[in-house]
């Protein structure tokens, strides 16, 4: 009867276990996608709350940076005390702090981020001519660190234990814990300014120089410039995902299908390439939705020290102002970049994991 009602169909109307959209029955994919597309919802739902939670918090947080923003305004020019008032005026800068949240939190719903007081330019054409040297150092950086990081990892769980995992473990943490900018000085007075007799191999500064050639020379000119950025990053970035890799191999080598392939006689290397990687994959995979939006503002200490024209460059500049509209538009688009990473991080997961679907 029970094999007979799943097959009809009428799992709810005989009293049989299989109903439409339980699980086994005829109509299990509608019910998964259903369950998919409410889990998907709430986590949208979570997602626009942070970033609500993430305007309120941007606009008052710089606020409490000491400093009048005036001064962007005014560097190096001289003015009276009067002038200065009447400039706070025209800058809104003398409204209760109220009504300037208020004008603040309309603006950012109509994607306006204002004007900046140091460039007297919008703030969203300069985050657009900064975003792209950001995305080739975040892009690079970030899948070097998951090659390198997943191979390590795969390769120190399969023989764990050995030399090589003593040696790429204690590596990882140790680069883990090193501060990156005091990586990025050391790389830079190393590798770039020389040593003793050591020379320098690298710039100093900057994406391309001021007599940067032309085409089909200036890719490899400017990747001359991104390899100690990129290399910084890397280092600091990539243990977090060898140590996650090699932890879900770890856990994958003790299951029942990694014995049976061992006893059918395959090869070491297949059965780790083709039976456990692919299955402990998942965790990783995760991982680098999470951190896309924190290696972004992980790529600040990065770009300031080898003067990288990226957003973490112009986030710097603005804090020396201040300049509250780019300190606010650059600091809300790293955040929403890592909540949005984070709700694609948990859809993913419930989509490739089916014991997340079933829980």
């Amino acid at each position: 009867m029970r094999t007979l009602a799943r097959l009809s169909g009428r799992g709810r109307e005989t009293g049989g276990p299989a109903g439409d959209d339980e699980p086994g029955g005829p109509y299990e994919p509608y019910g998964a996608r259903r369950g998919l597309a409410r889990y998907a919802l709430v986590k949208l739902g979570g997602a626009l709350l942070s970033i609500g939670l993430v305007v309120v918090a941007t606009f008052f947080l710089f606020r409490l940076i000491p400093g009048d923003p005036t001064i962007a305004y005014t560097r190096d020019v001289p003015v009276t005390p009067e002038q200065l008032d009447l400039l706070r005026r025209r800058l809104g800068l003398d409204r209760p702090l109220g009504e300037q949240f208020l004008d603040f939190a309309s603006r950012t719903l109509r994607l306006d981020l204002g004007t900046s007081y140091e460039y007297r330019r919008p703030v969203a054409e300069l985050i657009g001519e900064r975003v792209g040297p950001t995305l080739l150092l975040v892009g690079t950086g970030l899948a070097v660190a998951v090659a390198l990081g997943m191979w390590q990892g795969a390769r120190a769980a399969w023989r764990h234990g050995g030399r090589f995992d003593r040696l790429s473990t204690g590596a990882a943490l140790t680069l883990w814990s090193v501060p990156t900018f005091w990586l990025g000085l050391l790389l830079l007075m190393v590798l770039a300014a020389g040593v003793g007799p050591v020379p320098g191999l690298f710039p100093t500064r900057g994406m391309q120089d001021v007599d940067a050639p032309g085409w089909p020379l200036y890719p490899l000119h400017v990747a001359h410039h991104l390899v100690l950025p990129c290399l910084t990053l890397v280092a600091v970035v990539y243990a977090q995902y060898m140590l996650v890799m090699r932890s879900s191999l770890l856990e994958e080598i003790g299951q029942d299908y990694v014995t049976t392939a061992r006893a059918k006689g395959l090869r070491d290397d297949d059965v780790r390439r083709r039976h456990a990687v692919p299955n402990a994959l998942l965790p990783t995979v995760t991982l680098v939705f999470m951190q896309i939006g924190f290696v972004v503002g992980g790529a600040v200490a990065v770009e300031f020290v080898y003067s990288w024209p990226g957003l973490g460059l112009l986030f710097v500049e603005a804090i020396r102002g201040p300049d509250y509209a780019v300190m606010q538009g650059t600091f809300m688009l790293v955040c929403v970049a890592v909540i949005v990473m984070n709700t694609l991080a948990d859809v993913a997961y419930h989509v490739l994991d089916p014991r997340v679907r079933s829980a």
